[in-house]
C-alpha cells in the first residue's frame, strides 16, 4: 500500500497536479517515520522543483514538516513572542544585537540557532565564543531567563523538525535545494515550531546570500511571509543588501566583540543601521506604532540598556560577561598577517562569498558538519566597500592557527576585492520591505 501510494503521489506532483493535505501529511509522517525509501523521496523533490507547489500545498506543508517533531509552546512568556530569523550572510552578527535591543523595548524573544556550516557563520558558534557560555539549557530555565530578561538564545533542539533534516539531506544530493516552496517551507517549519507569535525575516541578498538577485531575494520573502501569515503567525521581511561582508568582523569571538560594541554605541554604522531597522521591525510586529518603534530602539541602544539585556543573558546562560564589558579579554588565534591594499582607489567590490570562504580557511567555519572551528580565527576589515585606501594601505588583519592559513587567506580576499578610481555609488542596506 504504501509503495502504491508514493507513486501515485510523484504521479500527482510530475504531471502537475495539487495534493491534498491528506497526502502531504501522509508523505511527511513516512519521510519522518522512515515508511518511504529515499529514492521515492528524491523523485517526489525532483517532481517539486519542476512542477512547483501551490501557496497553499507550502502551508500544509509547512505546517506537517513543523509538526513533525516538538513544537515549543511559549505561552507560559507574558507577552508577544517575536522570531527573527536570517536566511544566512557573511558577518551577519544581527541577532547578537537585535535581539537585546527588541528586548530592551519589551519585546520577548525565545530564539532557537543554529550552527555555521560553509561560508557563513552561526549564532551557536558566535556566542559559544563566550568562556562558559552554555547554548543546551534545560527547556525550562529557557523560559525563565526570557521571562525575566526579555531574550534568551539557545540551540536548536535534535528533535525539532525532524522531516525537514531528512529532506533537506536529500536535497542536498539530488540538486533539488533550488526551490522557493522547499525552501520557504524549511525555514518557516523551524519558525513555525519555535513556537513565536510573530516572525521577522531577513532575507539577504548579493554575492554572501543563497539570493544573488532582488528579484529571486524578492520572491523568497513574499513565499515566505505568505506562508507565515497562512499559517496564523504574523510574518514580515526586510530584504537586506550582502554583497560585502556585514560589519568589520567575520568570526565568531571577533563578530561577538563587535556586537558588544555596537550595543555601546560605537558600531560600524551600516550595521548599527540595519540592527536599528530589524529591532524596530520587531517592536512593529509586537504591536507598536511604525512613528513610536524606532524612538523606543535608540532610547534602548543609547541609554545602554540593550547592553545590560545582553550582559545579563550571557551570565545567565552561565557565560562570562566581563568579556562583553573588556572585549580584550577574549583570546584571539596567534598567527596574525596584515593584508595591504595593493593599489589607491575606491573600493568597488569586497564579494561577500569570498570573504567568508577566507574566514572559513583561517578555521572560523565550517567545510562539513563536523568540521571543529577556530574560535579566535577570522578577519578583521579596516576598510569595506565603498572605502578610499592607499597603496600599501592595511585593508585587514587576518588571525589562524597557522601562518599558511592566512596566507591562503590573504590570496583568497585579494581576489575579492576590486579597487577603482571613481567612487562607486553604495546603494541602501535595507532595498526593501514585505508586510511591514
Amino acid at each position: 500500500m504504501a509503495q502504491r501510494s508514493m507513486v501515485e503521489i510523484i504521479t500527482k506532483k510530475r504531471r502537475g497536479g495539487e495534493l491534498s493535505p491528506a497526502e502531504i501529511a501522509w508523505l511527511v509522517q513516512g519521510v519522518t517515520q522512515g515508511s518511504i525509501p529515499d529514492y521515492q523521496i528524491s523523485a517526489w523533490l525532483m517532481a517539486v522543483c519542476f512542477q512547483g507547489m501551490s501557496r497553499e500545498e507550502t502551508v500544509n506543508l509547512t505546517l506537517e514538516m513543523a509538526r513533525s517533531g516538538d513544537m515549543a509552546d511559549l505561552s507560559a512568556i507574558p507577552g508577544v513572542k517575536v522570531d527573527k530569523h536570517s536566511t544566512g550572510g557573511v558577518g551577519d552578527k544581527t541577532s547578537l544585537i537585535v535581539g537585546p535591543l527588541a528586548a530592551a523595548c519589551g519585546v520577548k524573544t525565545a530564539k532557537m540557532s543554529g550552527r555555521g556550516l560553509g561560508h557563513t557563520g552561526g549564532t551557536v558558534d558566535k556566542l559559544e565564543s563566550i568562556p562558559g557560555l552554555k547554548m543546551d539549557i534545560p527547556r525550562d530555565r529557557f523560559f525563565q531567563i526570557v521571562k525575566e530578561n526579555g531574550v534568551a538564545i539557545v540551540g536548536q533542539s535534535g528533535s525539532l523538525c525532524p522531516a525537514d533534516k531528512k529532506l533537506y539531506a536529500l536535497r542536498d544530493v539530488t540538486g533539488t535545494v533550488d526551490s522557493l516552496p522547499l525552501i520557504a517551507a524549511s525555514i518557516m517549519s523551524k519558525k513555525l515550531a519555535s513556537g513565536a507569535d510573530a516572525i521577522l525575516l531577513d532575507v539577504k541578498v548579493g554575492s554572501g546570500a543563497f539570493m544573488k538577485t532582488l528579484p529571486e531575494a524578492r520572491e523568497l520573502a513574499q513565499w515566505m511571509t505568505d506562508t507565515g501569515n497562512r499559517a496564523g503567525r504574523r510574518t514580515a521581511a526586510l530584504i537586506t543588501d550582502m554583497e560585502a561582508p556585514l560589519g568589520k568582523t567575520i568570526g565568531n569571538a571577533l563578530e561577538v566583540m563587535e556586537a558588544a560594541e555596537a550595543l555601546k554605541g560605537r558600531g560600524d554604522r551600516r550595521l548599527t543601521a540595519l540592527c536599528r531597522e530589524l529591532a524596530a521591525g520587531m517592536v512593529r510586529l509586537a504591536g507598536a506604532e511604525a512613528s513610536q518603534a524606532m524612538k523606543r530602539v535608540d532610547h534602548a541602544l543609547a541609554s545602554g540598556e540593550a547592553f545590560g539585556v545582553l550582559r545579563r543573558m550571557v551570565e545567565a546562560q552561565g557565560g562570562d560577561s566581563a568579556y562583553l564589558q573588556d572585549t580584550g579579554r577574549f583570546r584571539l588565534a596567534p598567527a596574525r598577517v596584515e593584508v595591504k591594499a595593493p593599489e589607491e582607489g575606491y573600493i568597488a567590490q569586497l564579494k561577500a562569498e569570498d570573504c567568508g570562504l577566507a574566514a572559513m580557511e583561517l578555521g572560523a567555519g565550517r567545510e562539513t558538519k563536523e568540521s571543529e572551528i577556530d574560535y579566535g580565527a577570522g578577519i578583521v576589515l579596516r576598510k569595506n566597500r565603498g572605502d578610499f585606501v592607499r597603496a600599501g594601505e592595511p585593508l585587514a588583519l587576518l588571525y589562524a592557527q597557522t601562518q599558511a592559513q592566512c596566507a591562503k587567506a590573504q590570496e583568497r580576499l585579494l581576489a575579492a576585492l576590486r579597487i577603482e578610481k571613481e567612487e562607486p555609488i553604495i546603494g541602501p542596506l535595507v532595498l526593501e520591505r514585505v508586510g511591514i
